[in-house]
């Protein structure tokens, strides 16, 4: 490894500086000491909406305490050489209205789509001098069900009944993602023409009622059920089962036996890329790319864009109107609204004066649900990893299943949740639930020739270790290695390729990226807290109690993912509000 090394030094130091490695402050100088709008966060939510805000004639400023833009949406050189996707690693939620009205393409944004897109390989002795079997699942669904008769002919024949389900599911929900929830509160308290306005919010909600129709009490139960209980319904081998379990807790503390984890595999299925429904891709260049494409679309029409750049406080007038913000630094900069990319913790807890805000309000907040029960590792490794139930070919190039989301102790539902059931009882899960995949076998230019960068998603992992005892440097490798000897147990000889490693834990997504909890949603994506009520019920329009202070991350309808609804949806309430002062 050690003459691998030399040469690498050698390539690294010959390359030029990549794009994503350069400064991403967009402006010579300081902000200009007023705007119309302020934006709190360069996350991919406050982005999107400063390009909205900016093509829709609002002077905007972004203001970003990282030295990066992109917030979870981002590419660090953790290992020399080796370009991370940091924290979220895959596409496929982000709306195709944005991807089109900002031109992303135009601005430097390149897909790798990946078909096939899901590999399950199993724990087994091999038959027959054949391997272990696994589980690969693409847009073919020919193919699909050929690899699912290995395991039941039954549910490869029940496995496109299933899909079109679910489909029908997500193309309902789809409206409701682009337009602010129903106003409650201006049906509650507003006046006859707030009342009379405030019935065009309903129209996504009976379009949905509409397409489901005589089958709208099956997929109320898809939404509120155990994912168990749904996917029993459907399919009896537990390999096909744990694999489409796995979209319904991920990111998410809670079991396949917990009501309501269906909507979290609802909220993973109705995505889409490129004009193909359900694809999911890498960005060429890592997640950063596509916060610098919208970053790139925002500022070409004018929008100003600083990193480093703390927030201190939102500025309130004495009439109890928001003026604007003060940066860490003393700087004053006024506007007419802000909206804040911060989750709603940070936003109305740290960053606004809570004497402007109700009692009641700031208690709902401060109870949200943000347990988070992911580390994220990022690993660079020299050579890809063989798997026992599909190995490597000769050339050592990689094969379509190492493009996938490759689902590790994920053969059965069992498994999954005895992982959840660990943290429950205080502990990190013996056997982690591990989502594995290797950007670089679609997109070479994030490791050295040969190399590969591997994002490892794994749960369950608490906030505390037993006793309230903090994580440690001992404590995150104890972790690490025990995934890695997981990942050993199905491709031998991953543990001596690795070259680097990134250990992220629940703490460190918070204190890194900002994620209440280290929840990548910026709260549990749960009945109790979605459409209307997220963040609280009678404040879901992206408005607050506070005058011009709006939110527009994913603690806003509709929720998590690097999908840029927020922050789409929070512009467009913003820009209708000014026209009316």
């Amino acid at each position: 490894m050690a003459a691998g090394w030399a040469g690498l030094s050698q390539a690294l130091r010959a390359a030029p500086s990549p794009a994503w490695r350069r400064t991403h402050s967009r402006v010579q100088g300081g902000p200009k000491p007023e705007y119309d709008a302020v934006v709190i966060g360069a996350g991919h939510n406050g982005l999107v909406a400063a390009a909205y805000l900016q093509r829709l004639g609002l002077r905007t400023a972004v203001f970003e305490r990282r030295h990066v833009i992109g917030g979870a949406a981002v590419t660090e050189e953790i290992v020399p050489g080796f370009k991370f996707s940091r924290a979220s690693y895959l596409l496929s939620l982000l709306r195709p209205q944005i991807y089109t009205d900002l031109e992303l393409k135009k601005h430097g944004l390149r897909l790798h789509l990946r078909d096939p897109y899901s590999f399950t390989p199993m724990l087994e002795e091999g038959t027959g001098g054949k391997g272990p079997r696994s589980l690969l699942l693409g847009t073919d669904m020919a193919e699909n069900q050929q690899q699912i008769a290995q395991f039941s002919r039954k549910d490869a024949q029940a496995f496109p009944r299933y899909e079109e389900f679910m489909n029908r599911l997500a193309s309902a929900i789809d409206p409701l993602l682009d337009a602010a929830p129903v106003d409650i509160s201006a049906f509650q308290h507003g006046s006859w023409l707030q009342r009379l306005k405030a019935l065009s919010t309903l129209r996504p909600l009976l379009q949905a009622g509409l397409t489901l129709g005589a089958q709208l009490p099956q997929y109320y139960q898809v939404l509120t059920a155990p994912i168990t209980k749904v996917l029993d319904q459907w399919f009896e081998s537990e390999p096909l089962k744990a694999t489409l379990a796995t979209d319904a807790v991920i990111g998410a503390m809670s079991s396949p036996h917990t009501p309501g984890s269906g909507y979290v595999l609802l909220h993973h299925v109705m995505g889409g890329l490129e004009g193909t429904p359900g694809a999911w891709g890498y960005v060429q260049g890592g997640m950063g790319a596509l916060s610098d494409a919208i970053a790139s679309s925002a500022t070409a029409h004018g929008a100003d864009i600083f990193t480093d750049k703390t927030v201190d406080r939102v500025q309130v007038s004495s009439g109890g109107r928001v003026r604007g913000v003060v940066l860490q630094d003393g700087t004053e900069v006024r506007s007419k609204v802000v909206l804040s990319n911060a989750s709603p913790q940070i936003t109305f807890l740290k960053l606004t004066p809570q004497e402007w805000l109700p009692k009641e309000f700031v208690g709902g907040i401060s109870q949200l649900d943000t347990q988070s029960p992911v580390t994220k590792i990022n690993v660079a490794i020299d050579r890809l990893p063989s798997f026992l139930a599909s190995p490597n070919a000769p050339g050592g190039q990689p094969l379509p299943h190492h493009q996938c989301s490759i689902h590790l102790n994920c053969e059965d539902t069992r498994l999954l949740h005895q992982a959840f059931q660990d943290t429950m009882d205080g502990s990190p899960s013996h056997r982690p639930m591990i989502e594995l995949c290797i950007p670089s076998a679609l997109d070479p230019t994030l490791a050295p020739p040969g190399c590969h960068v591997v994002s490892l998603f794994t749960q369950y992992t608490p906030y505390s270790l037993p006793g309230g005892k903090a994580w440690g440097k001992q404590e995150r490798n104890a972790y690490a290695d025990k995934v890695f000897d997981c990942i050993e147990a199905y491709a031998p000889g991953f543990k001596n390729s690795v070259v680097g490693r990134d250990i992220l834990t629940p703490p460190d997504l918070e204190k890194i990226f900002g994620l209440p909890g280290g929840n990548i949603f910026h709260g549990a994506m749960s009945l109790d807290q979605l459409y209307f009520a997220r963040p609280l019920p009678l404040h879901s329009s992206y408005r607050c109690p506070l005058p011009g202070l709006y939110l527009c991350g994913s603690g806003a309808h509709p929720g998590g993912g690097v999908m840029g609804a927020a922050g789409r949806n929070a512009a467009h309430v913003v820009f209708g509000d000014l026209k009316r002062l």
